[in-house]
């Protein structure tokens, strides 16, 4: 996938909705051995800790808006950490709930406009999260980060965004769970959608190849970001945003081996995973997983898991 090295970086964000967990999914990814699988491919793999969260103000909210100065801080944190990071190699930022994305992918779209290249953001999610601190119900900021990242109204309080990502940049694959609001604002915008009963009428690797195309054509950077919900929860249980129907084992590693193959990837979050709700690791270890077919794992090198004493 990549001759940079690897950069492991922790984002314990858990401000973005109010069940609690998510800080501790970067030490998860790491029990669950993300260093050594990516190692065991011969990949120069770095872990650089957690980024710490800026300074907290005083910030006013209203309505229902959850922690907005801690969202803030930690967008105002990941912006830069993201920024530098694509300079020295790949980035994989281990989440923390989706409100991360917030400052990842605007950081990673700097660097791209400084490269004069188009940035290109996969969305790997059962939800859009196109809305925006007025228009959440729940006023969870982890359901805002594409709203954010395209240019929307509504985030003043958040640092300006120095380069917005195009809407017809972004590409999002199983969708599931939108609102009325959310679709309707979709349905207006240039964004490319693709839910669930489309992939089970059609499959999933059209789409997602049709995508690259586009990415290649541009010369672009491509970000992915890797939601757990995008899988099905008879899978990947360790997410507080459970929804049936998402994606089997067999197609989201195919989705990661495609994306390898195309070797347009530049930067990845994996987010939303809940170690309080996993089972002895197995999300954890399914994610990692997913990350190691994403940087060359094959089909046939899958190791085979022995109980045996």
């Amino acid at each position: 996938m990549t001759s940079h090295p690897c950069l492991m970086i922790g984002a314990p964000v858990d401000s973005g909705k109010r069940t609690r967990g998510c800080l501790m999914g970067p030490d998860a990814f790491r029990t669950a051995g993300l260093a050594e699988h990516l190692t065991s491919l011969g990949i120069d793999t770095r872990d650089l800790g957690d980024v710490t969260q800026a300074p907290l103000r005083d910030l006013t909210t209203t309505g229902k808006v959850h922690a907005l100065a801690e969202t803030v801080a930690w967008t105002e944190a990941l912006i830069p950490a993201a920024r530098d990071a694509m300079a020295k190699g790949f980035p994989i930022f281990l989440g923390g709930d989706h409100s991360l994305s917030l400052g990842t992918v605007a950081g990673v779209a700097e660097y791209a406009q400084a490269q004069g290249r188009p940035q290109f953001v996969l969305w790997l999610d059962a939800h859009s999260d196109f809305h925006t601190p007025t228009t959440s119900g729940s006023g969870h900021l982890h359901g805002t980060p594409v709203g954010y990242i395209t240019g929307l109204p509504g985030f003043e309080h958040f640092p300006a965004l120095n380069a917005p990502v195009p809407q017809d940049n972004v590409c999002m694959i199983g969708l599931r769970s939108v609102d009325l609001e959310e679709k309707q604002a979709l349905a207006a915008t240039e964004i490319t959608c693709h839910d669930m009963r489309a992939i089970d009428e059609h499959g999933i690797a059209a789409p997602l190849r049709d995508f690259l195309a586009r990415v290649e054509a541009a010369n672009g950077l491509l970000h992915v970001s890797l939601d757990v919900d995008f899988l099905d929860p008879s899978i990947a249980p360790a997410v507080g945003t459970t929804v049936p129907g998402g994606a089997t084992f067999r197609e989201a590693h195919l989705v990661m081996e495609i994306l390898h193959d195309s070797a347009l990837v530049t930067s990845l979050d994996l987010v939303e995973l809940n170690p309080f709700l996993d089972e002895r690791g197995r999300t954890a270890s399914l994610m990692v997983d997913l990350t190691a077919s994403l940087m060359g794992r094959r089909v046939f090198d899958r190791p085979t898991r022995s109980f045996a004493a």
